[in-house]
């Protein structure tokens, strides 16, 4: 049986010399004679994939095309070497695709993934550059900071692996490093992700020319020296791949044989998943474990655990005993404690709360052989065309592509009322109960012939898989007391027209994140206009202006002032994570400095607050990393308080929900007690590393701060609601943000 061995080139498209390694590698393959390539080819699959990110490679590739000449420039204030790295590093819609092999919500990961499960390759090599300083790295990675599910026999493994890349290095005299910087505890990044699946990774990183040559404190750095690295070094990686042949044939076999063997010995037995009235999320979720080889079953029959209810036929069983073990309990175990508190990217990922899902634990009694029914995948769900309606249509705001659903019909000048409040109306098929936040679509006033009406309603059902209710009559079910259709807890909604800030000091991944969800996924146009010249739009064309996070210290627009006109004529700023300070301050907190308020605070003294400083005492400097590691959120999940009753919770079932987390700054309340819409819990961490400095300081604190200014509303986000494109379970708040921002009003006195 011959070794496979997977080579990664270029997916990270700026980083790349591995790319333009990969075509010399390809050659030696093909071209290269005598008895140790015979002996390599004879004993060895190689699977190559020469550009993992066509996207990224093509806007690099445009730069130096635009921007290199004739002559070689090593000077690094040259343009050549300016270009926007993380433009070139990402996909279309500005996805880390090095982030994606747990995740896969991008088409290119979702590509590989299935052919590299198909091979499950026993050696994966991953090519990347890092910065123009360094000289030459390859795992092992940080011993301390490996995730915890990886086998020790694995790190054996990589260290003997590597050994054929550091003969060729020394042999050259070539500077390199291991054990430092990097490391292998997220497992969604493709070095990882194999240490978990049965084989090993390893990660190279060149130090980045930046374009031909690069003047560095090492020295001149030349991208012809790169490109020789990377080939040399993939073809030493082959090459110890046939040394150890036998060696990662019986590890890769005891690899799933232990798996079982701990499986048996796990106290955790199953897990059991829900999403009342989501079948979306739940596809999406069971798709996500199927793609990576995890199996899943119906709930045979009804169970109650905790408090929780599962139904059978509806809910989802994964048990623990699979050949997927480790990769199960690493995405569904929550972890608070870590040896090592740096972390190069998240300290958690766990799947359940980033779906939003109801989920329990099943141990001991409460675990039974017969509540594994079938092995099932939900599927996408469709709902049946709806009845012919001779007053309107109503359908349920809590469905995943709800919005889409909404959007459909916004865009076609449809009129639509969202609920404030909860109903009961009378439909074809009886009376029926709506929670807020459900969009009736009434024929009163439309200038949309009845019939167009209807057959978009077909469309939503079918392919938004939500459910539409034909109405009977506008009168409540419950009489005079309940609510009608028509009266004033319906809101009127507009179509929104949303414009989404990018540029040079926005975060490329949040915006990317706003517009792959709001353009793929909600089937919604939205404008992307860069920061440094958002003064010379045209305003009035936009309902709404979404800040993502970026670098907003000392930000002092010329069009603040605009900024503020606009929100108070009726427009809608959503800010997120660092931008939501920004914001506030620029805002809601604004006071004009010639006001009388503003001149009578000037002319008082200053009075200065003096805080008692923690005694820190002397360290030694070895310490300084973990001292600084120490005082920051480790990408976490915090467990927080929704508050359903608020336009901006409405599709929301649960008042308990869970928000990923990487900002340390609090974020203060407002003087409005009815504004903060999510704050966490006063013990927040769910999962994850947080300094119990930050933990004490966050707790108790809003997550989500919506307000009213003037006719318009300032929406204020502490968190991602869309982090990586994987959180459906806050997908929702983003877009209630868009959707429903003139619902909710200031109280009276405020």
């Amino acid at each position: 049986m011959p070794i496979v061995n997977w080579v990664n080139f270029g997916v990270h498209g700026a980083e790349s010399s591995g790319m333009d390694a990969s075509l010399p590698f390809i050659y030696h393959l093909a071209a290269a004679r005598g008895a140790e390539i015979d002996r390599i080819l004879s004993t060895s699959v190689v699977l190559v994939t020469a550009i993992f990110n066509p996207d990224g490679h093509s806007q690099r590739v445009a730069w130096f095309d635009a921007y290199g000449g004739q002559q070689r420039i090593s000077d690094p204030a040259h343009i050549e070497h300016q270009f926007n790295w993380t433009f070139a590093r990402t996909n279309h819609y500005w996805f880390d695709l090095n982030r994606q092999w747990l995740l896969l919500t991008q088409p290119e990961p979702r590509a590989w993934m299935r052919k590299w499960h198909e091979w499950r390759p026993n050696i994966t090599v991953d090519y990347h550059e890092m910065g123009g300083q360094q000289t030459y790295y390859f795992h092992p990675g940080v011993r301390s900071r490996t995730n915890p599910h990886v086998p020790k026999r694995a790190e054996e493994l990589l260290e003997k692996t590597v050994g054929t890349s550091e003969e060729f290095l020394d042999g050259e005299g070539r500077l390199y490093f291991h054990g430092e910087r990097f490391d292998n505890f997220y497992i969604g990044k493709g070095s990882t992700f194999p240490l978990l699946n049965g084989g090993v990774g390893v990660l190279y990183e060149a130090a980045a020319a930046l374009g031909r040559e690069l003047d560095t404190w090492n020295g001149l750095r030349t991208y012809r020296e790169n490109i020789r690295k990377q080939f040399r070094t993939s073809i030493a990686g082959i090459e110890a791949g046939a040394n150890l042949r036998r060696e990662y044939l019986e590890y890769q076999k005891t690899f799933y044989a232990s798996a079982l063997r701990d499986a048996s010995n796990y106290a955790v037995k199953a897990w059991v998943f829900a999403a009342p009235g989501d079948a979306a999320r739940m596809h999406f979720f069971a798709d996500l474990l199927n793609r990576h080889r995890i199996k899943t079953y119906r709930l045979a029959r009804d169970i109650t655990v905790d408090g929780r209810s599962f139904a059978a036929g509806e809910a989802l069983v994964v048990p623990a005993a699979q050949a997927q073990h480790r990769m199960i309990r690493s995405v569904f175990e929550t972890l608070t404690e870590f040896e090592d508190a740096t972390f190069y990217d998240v300290s958690t990922w766990t799947l359940p709360p980033a779906f939003g899902l109801d989920s329990a634990v099943l141990s001991g009694r409460a675990f039974r052989d017969n509540l594994v029914g079938d092995e099932w995948a939900p599927p996408m769900p469709v709902a049946p065309a709806p009845d012919k309606s001779s007053y309107g249509y109503v359908f349920e705001w809590a469905p995943y592509y709800a919005p889409r659903a909404l959007w459909r019909v916004l865009e076609k000048d449809i009129l639509a009322r969202a609920a404030t409040k909860p109903f009961t109306a009378l439909t074809s098929s009886g009376p029926k109960a709506f929670g807020a936040g459900s969009i009736v679509v009434p024929f009163d006033r439309q200038e949309v012939p009845r019939d167009e009406i209807h057959a978009l309603m077909k469309v939503i059902a079918a392919e938004d898989g939500i459910t539409v209710h034909a109405l009977t009559s506008g009168r409540s079910a419950t009489g005079t007391a309940g609510i009608d259709v028509g009266g004033p807890s319906f809101y009127p909604l507009d179509a929104p027209s949303v414009l989404l800030v990018v540029g040079d000091e926005i975060s490329l991944y949040d915006a990317g994140e706003v517009w792959h969800l709001a353009d793929l996924r909600m089937q919604m146009p939205i404008t992307l206009r860069r920061r440094d010249n958002l003064g010379g739009i045209d305003w009035d064309r936009y309902t709404h202006i979404v800040f993502p996070s970026g670098n907003y210290e000392d930000f002092e627009p010329e069009f603040a002032g605009r900024l503020r006109q606009w929100i108070a004529e009726g427009g809608t700023a959503i800010g997120m994570r660092e931008a939501a300070p920004w914001l506030r301050a620029t805002t809601l907190d604004w006071v004009d400095p010639l006001s009388e308020e503003a001149l009578a605070a000037a002319a008082e003294p200053e009075e200065v607050e003096e805080e008692a400083a923690e005694e820190t005492g002397r360290m030694s400097y070895s310490e300084k990393d973990d001292f600084e590691a120490a005082k920051v959120i480790g990408g976490a999940i915090f467990a927080a308080d929704l508050d359903v009753t608020h336009p901006l919770g409405f599709g929301y079932a649960d008042r308990s929900i869970f928000v990923h987390k990487n900002v340390e700054e609090p974020m203060l309340p407002t003087e409005n007690p009815f504004a903060t819409v999510i704050a966490y819990t006063d013990d927040p961490v769910y999962s994850g590393f947080v300094s119990r400095e930050n933990r004490e300081a966050l707790a108790g604190t809003p997550s989500l701060i919506a307000e009213r200014s003037g006719r318009g509303s300032i929406i204020l986000f502490a968190d991602n609601p869309n982090f990586r494109g994987y959180w459906y379970g806050t997908n929702k708040l983003f877009l209630n943000a868009v959707f429903f921002s003139k619902l909710f009003e200031t109280p009276n006195g405020n």
